[in-house]
Formats: C-alpha cells, sequence, structure tokens
C-alpha cells in the first residue's frame, strides 16, 4: 500500500514522531512523509504515533491501495529525498 502521512505535532514531541516516521517513510518536505508500506507496518506505525501523541496533535494517513493512479506534480525545489527505511 502506499501511504503518505502528515503531521502537525507539538513541538514538545515533534522530534519522536520525527524520528519514527523516518523508520518507516521516505521525508518529503517538513512534516510530509510517503512510501510503500504493508498492512501490518501501517498498522504498527500508527500505533507506535499513538503512544507519542497527546490530544492537541494531529496525523493524518492518507492510504492508496497502490501508487498506479498516484500523480505527484513539484512546483519548485522537490525536498523531499529517497532514504532508506529502517523497521524496528
Amino acid at each position: 500500500m502506499y501511504v503518505i502521512a502528515v503531521y502537525d505535532i507539538n513541538e514538545k514531541r515533534v522530534n519522536r514522531v520525527l524520528k519514527l516516521m523516518r523508520r518507516y517513510l521516505h521525508w518529503q518536505q517538513r512534516s510530509v512523509f510517503e512510501g510503500h508500506l504493508s498492512e501490518s507496518k501501517i498498522e504498527e506505525l500508527k500505533s507506535r504515533c499513538e503512544m507519542i501523541i497527546k490530544d492537541e496533535d494531529t496525523i493524518k494517513f492518507y492510504i492508496l491501495e497502490s501508487d498506479k493512479y498516484l500523480k505527484r506534480e513539484v512546483l519548485g525545489m522537490d525536498t523531499g529525498q529517497e532514504e532508506e527505511r529502517h523497521f524496528i
């Protein structure tokens, strides 16, 4: 499955969420990550996020069955990077 994750996290917890997201997905810009994950890895990531965030925080996951119909267009500098994921 193809996952796009975006978040708005209090700065007290943002570094923990950033590090967690980088273990599963590719960083695109600031609080945006994307990449391919299995259903079990998606659930694992969501569960780990729930252990970090508080009521004032938000994480949104956009989950596509495939990236077949996904078209990404970038205007300006493409800050995203394809980095290797390290699952725990």
